[in-house]
């Protein structure tokens, strides 16, 4: 072609973008362009809103230097469609009762992490272990060893199952640098942090100081082991009070757990449902606990954490001890009757001793001594 034609050519017309939007423009190529990383990178030549469209899809990769791929690609399953895949298949197993709600909850937070911190566009089979790494430092600034821990296993969990459903065609590598800590990190850790424990001095203080719910929730968490999710759960129809039992399934586990109440348990219940709020949603009328406003006391408000955490400190009763503690104190102070069994049939802890699918009963009066061994030494 002539210079003469060159000249003569029909340049594409300007497009012009819309009003306040300022995050592409209109390329002399006839396209729409951005620099990125140095490099103008093109998206089209079609409408704004498409050109804009495909910049937010590729703009992760582009802004980390990578190619984006093609969506249609088999291996550009993204890391939001891959968590959305787990999660569905999890809820699902709730509705079964193959999941307790408590642990869906967990990895619906771990997949939150997971995509805030790589992209929801992120292809997965473009994550390595430097991603992991980062991720992993990410965490650590928040989190101790345990917690740390508990969220590295469940990431993993979230890609295998990836992996063994056929969504990722090839094996993640998540490297040595995502590993958890190890048993002498989480040894040197728990010996830091000093006992999970209360004595018994601490224990009456602190119920003494306790207003009601919290009152209420240390009896139960001194008398049935009752930790913080299962308070937030925990059914008024759960409780015979006539009789004094409790009977209700461990939230983390789903273990069925029958315990006898004491006497001042019962009291505490009842004085804590003569003054209980109304709940604002018809499907906590269940609910034992609510809160002023109407709330259920669930473990994502930290409210139950937060309130003990205060008492704790008027109290000066120091150390890392928190309303979880109270589990680790009837544990170790019922003990002392020597009945493990009764103890862990209270306690809902899962283990894999075969002995526990064949026993299907544990007599209420051992679960009455195993009770009575931690009302001895809190109250003389």
């Amino acid at each position: 072609m002539s210079d003469s034609n060159s000249r003569n050519a029909v340049r594409p017309v300007k497009r012009e973008r819309p009003e306040g939007e300022k995050t592409l423009f209109w390329h002399a190529s006839g396209c729409w362009a951005k620099k990125i990383r140095g490099q103008l990178k093109y998206f089209g030549n079609g409408t704004y809103a498409a050109a804009l469209d495909l910049y937010h899809q590729q703009a992760p990769d582009l802004h980390a230097g990578r190619q984006p791929r093609d969506p249609s690609d088999p291996e550009h399953l993204t890391v939001y469609v891959l968590c959305a895949k787990f999660l569905t298949v999890k809820h699902a197993k709730v509705q079964t009762g193959e999941l307790s709600q408590r642990s869906l909850d967990d990895y619906a937070a771990t997949c939150k992490l997971v995509i805030k911190a790589f992209g929801k566009g992120r292809a997965v089979s473009d994550l390595g272990p430097d991603d992991f790494q980062k991720l992993k430092k990410r965490m650590a600034r928040t989190w101790g060893p345990v917690r740390l821990g508990n969220e590295i296993n469940r990431v993993r969990i979230v890609f295998r199952y990836g992996a063994e459903n056929g969504y990722i065609p090839k094996r993640i590598v998540f490297g040595e640098g995502f590993a958890r800590p190890s048993k002498e990190t989480l040894r040197k850790h728990r010996a830091k942090q000093g006992l999970k424990l209360f004595t018994a001095d601490e224990a009456r203080r602190m119920l003494d100081a306790a207003t009601l719910p919290l009152r209420t929730m240390m009896y139960l968490g001194l008398n049935c082991a009752l930790g913080n999710s299962d308070v937030g759960s925990v059914a008024i129809g759960a409780f015979d009070l006539n009789a004094g039992w409790l009977n209700f399934a461990r939230v983390k586990t789903g273990i069925d757990r029958r315990t006898p109440l004491w006497p001042e348990t019962v009291a505490a219940v009842r004085e804590w449902l003569a003054v209980r709020p109304t709940p604002t949603d018809s499907q906590h009328d269940g609910l034992l606990f609510i809160t002023k406003y109407g709330q259920p006391w669930g473990i994502e408000n930290r409210a139950l954490s937060n309130e003990t955490r205060k008492l704790l400190d008027s109290l000066g009763i120091n150390g890392h001890r928190n309303f979880y503690s109270l589990r680790h104190t009837f544990q170790t102070i019922a003990d002392e009757c020597r009945d493990f069994i009764a103890v862990r049939r209270i306690m809902g802890r899962a283990t894999t001793d075969i002995a526990d699918d064949y026993r299907e009963t544990v007599s209420d009066q051992r679960l009455m001594d195993a009770t009575e061994q931690v009302r001895k030494w809190l109250f003389g």
